[in-house]
């Protein structure tokens, strides 16, 4: 049981950072996603699949200095089972909009990366 306390622990603290390279650390981001992850999901009634780079290259053009306003995320859920992990975050006023995302991660060379993002904004 300790094991499986320290593994969402981890995972949890994967998505704090997930939220906090949200904020205008693109770089933070990458390092946190498998270089292999996908994100897809609905912005502006709009599916996309693919890579995550464009989130990240949306990211890069924040002030990392400038206030984060009123943008929050709140995680809701972290589940491990062995090596693999799903989180589920609300974000609330990235970009101007509220998200859901579902994360899924998997834990290689002993750290937890994300492997897949999935979204949905909230109109």
């Amino acid at each position: 049981m300790k094991n499986r306390v320290e593994d969402v622990a981890a995972v949890r603290a994967v998505i704090e950072q997930y939220v906090e390279g949200s904020s205008g650390n693109a770089s933070l981001l990458r390092s946190i996603f498998h270089p292999d992850a996908l994100m897809s999901g609905y912005f502006g009634g709009h599916p996309g699949v693919g890579s995550p780079e464009p989130f990240f290259e949306e990211v890069d053009k924040m002030d990392p200095n400038a206030p984060a306003g009123n943008y929050r995320g709140e995680i809701e859920a972290v589940e491990v089972i062995g090596d693999v992990a799903t989180a589920r975050l609300v974000e609330t006023d990235f970009l101007g909009s509220g998200f859901v995302d579902f994360f899924h991660l998997i834990r290689l060379d002993g750290a937890w990366k994300i492997v897949s993002k999935t979204y949905h904004q909230e109109q």
